[in-house]
């Protein structure tokens, strides 16, 4: 996949539903009985990042304050979704070691994992920061992961929402009417290109969590090192 030409594509037409207010509002972030929880692979970028990403929500804070903003915490990239959340779904369905050692067999022979994040692009519901992996590496691990955890018999749901091949991380979702589309989308613009930095994947994590991997319901099962 041209990840710069899915990440344009996706923000033309996202952009013009929003400025349209043809935008989604996600309306289960505060749901406090919401029980959808799966298990993730991801990735935390660096504090340096991290940092430079706040630069764009601290400006799109002053536009819209009512929407919902991810801490630091919560920050991430999914390498793969192993098991998607769904309701109901509760740690003691699973032997988590079982996933651990399957993951530890597909980071044999892993090259480094380097990730470039540059710009913003935006989903009907949504903003994330772009992630550019430089080489072929992201790739290669999830492949591993497809064909592993295809030969076992584990519960899991590898690419049965979509297929993964991108390395944004989501920033804000919007869970309110917007105040000001056309403001909102003009500090998404100021970022289009923005260079949030990059940096080397120094572990993975693999948790517990619930549909918006927040800090509090997530349970951590295993970290990698790289």
């Amino acid at each position: 996949m041209n990840l710069t030409e899915h990440y344009n594509q996706l923000y033309k037409k996202s952009s013009e539903a929003i400025l349209a207010s043809n935008y989604n509002l996600d309306t289960q972030i505060n749901n406090t009985s919401d029980s959808r929880f799966g298990i993730t692979l991801l990735i935390r970028p660096s504090e340096e990042i991290k940092a430079n990403m706040k630069l764009f929500l601290e400006e799109l804070k002053k536009v819209d304050a009512a929407q919902y903003y991810y801490p630091d915490s919560d920050i991430h990239i999914t390498v793969m979704s192993i098991i998607s959340c769904y309701e109901g779904f509760r740690l003691d369905q699973i032997a988590s070691n079982d996933y651990i050692e399957t993951i530890c067999r597909s980071l044999v022979e892993l090259d480094e994992i380097k990730i470039h994040f540059k710009g913003v692009t935006a989903s009907t519901s949504a903003l994330m920061i772009q992630g550019f992996p430089t080489d072929d590496s992201l790739d290669n691990l999830r492949n591993k992961l497809r064909d592993n955890f295809k030969n076992l018999n584990l519960q899991q749901s590898i690419d049965s929402r979509y297929t993964i091949s991108t390395a944004h991380t989501t920033v804000v979702r919007f869970q309110e009417k917007l105040q000001d589309p056309e403001k909102l989308m003009q500090v998404a613009a100021k970022f289009r290109d923005f260079d949030f930095g990059e940096f080397n994947v120094e572990n993975l994590e693999l948790v517990y969590n619930d549909w918006y991997q927040r800090e509090k319901t997530t349970k951590v099962l295993g970290e990698f090192r790289l």
